[in-house]
């Protein structure tokens, strides 16, 4: 098996887990946390979720390149293809969706930013779960 789809598993899984956990308990409970603090909250929040999230986001992007171009025995050329694809998406979404809702946000609660970044966040929440069914089919693949 190789090492370079075990790392790429291992950060998309971990990424899968953290997407599901944000859209299903984190977000929802934005709505909760009260109109005076929530600007310091957002800041906050946008701060220590990037060093939880940043070094497997780097991890994942990084070794789905490597696997374009270093693809594993058995494994299909278009499952990294693909796998890249769907990285991609994840990160124009962010840049483009996610990103600056929580830069309103971190001015103060707005319900119509609030709304569209949890809505929004369906796209990542679907993308990274698909991602994690393909890299699971690349390990199968490449187990043979």
């Amino acid at each position: 098996m190789s090492s370079l789809l075990l790392v790429n598993v291992a950060a998309t899984l971990f990424m899968v887990g953290v997407i599901w956990f944000v859209q299903a308990v984190h977000y929802p409970l934005f709505a909760r946390v009260g109109e005076e603090g929530f600007p310091a909250y957002a800041r906050a929040h946008a701060r220590l979720t990037g060093l939880v999230v940043g070094p497997p986001m780097l991890l994942e992007a990084v070794t789905a390149v490597a696997l374009v171009f270093s693809r594993p025995q058995g494994v299909p050329v278009s499952l990294p293809w693909a796998g890249l694809g769907l990285v991609v998406v994840i990160w124009l979404s962010t840049a483009i969706l996610q990103s600056p809702r929580h830069t309103a946000l971190g001015r103060g609660f707005d319900p119509a930013s609030y709304r569209l970044l949890v809505a929004s966040n369906w796209l990542r929440t679907a993308v990274w779960s698909l991602r994690g069914i393909l890299v699971l089919a690349m390990v199968s693949e490449a187990a043979g």
